[in-house]
């Protein structure tokens, strides 16, 4: 999409909804602010404009010296219990490779080597963009954290396919092994769409 495209379109418009300002309290208002092409709340009071922005959800694929993959069996909502990489919102103050190895281990008390971002994805219906990178366990000390009912160790065969919380974690995986079967790792980014309802990878990069 062309810059003059995008400016033809309507106003997009701020995506949590918001009543009050976070610096003075006061009721606020959607309006565009000049120069702005989205609505945004801003106060009715201070004129604070209070931007929503994408959140970054990153993960780790961590595999042990004999390539099995450690997945975690949710105990939380939503999909709760479903399996997933370990993964959350980033943090303030952190570096994504901080956050995929802090998610690992509060998700799964496993400590690990992050490697290279492998996947990026976008999901624009629910404003986040899913970051994972390789990592490696290195011990075999893990046990389930708080948000987990399990953590397991999985072989390729053993995957459990149907039951996987997430269409990221899908897709990731679906990658993975056939990356790892072909020998090379390269940087994987899509597009993740809630009009998608097949259960394979999107066309990727």
């Amino acid at each position: 999409m062309g810059i003059l495209e995008a400016r033809r379109r309507p106003p997009l418009v701020a995506s949590l909804e918001m009543k009050f300002c976070s610096a003075c309290g006061a009721p606020v208002a959607l309006r565009q602010p000049p120069g702005d092409n989205h609505l945004r709340y801003v106060c009715t009071a201070c004129a604070t404009v209070h931007y929503q922005n994408p959140l970054l959800v990153i993960g780790a694929i961590p595999e042990w010296h004999d390539g099995r993959i450690l997945l975690c069996r949710r105990a939380i909502e939503p999909r709760h219990g479903l399996w997933t990489l370990p993964g959350g919102f980033m943090e303030n103050g952190e570096t994504t490779t901080e956050a995929a190895a802090r998610e690992t281990l509060e998700e799964a008390n496993a400590r690990v080597a992050i490697g290279d971002l492998y996947t990026v994805y976008n999901l624009p219906d629910i404003n986040q963009v899913h970051l994972t990178f390789r990592a490696q366990l290195l011990d075999l000390d893990f046990f389930p954290g708080a948000e987990s009912s399990e953590v397991v160790l999985f072989e390729e065969r053993d995957i459990p396919w149907d039951e996987l919380a997430f269409r990221p974690i899908l897709y990731t995986l679906q990658h993975y092994f056939a990356d790892r079967a072909a020998g090379e790792f390269p940087l994987r980014t899509g597009d993740i769409l809630k009009s998608q309802k097949q259960a394979v990878a999107p066309t990727l990069i």
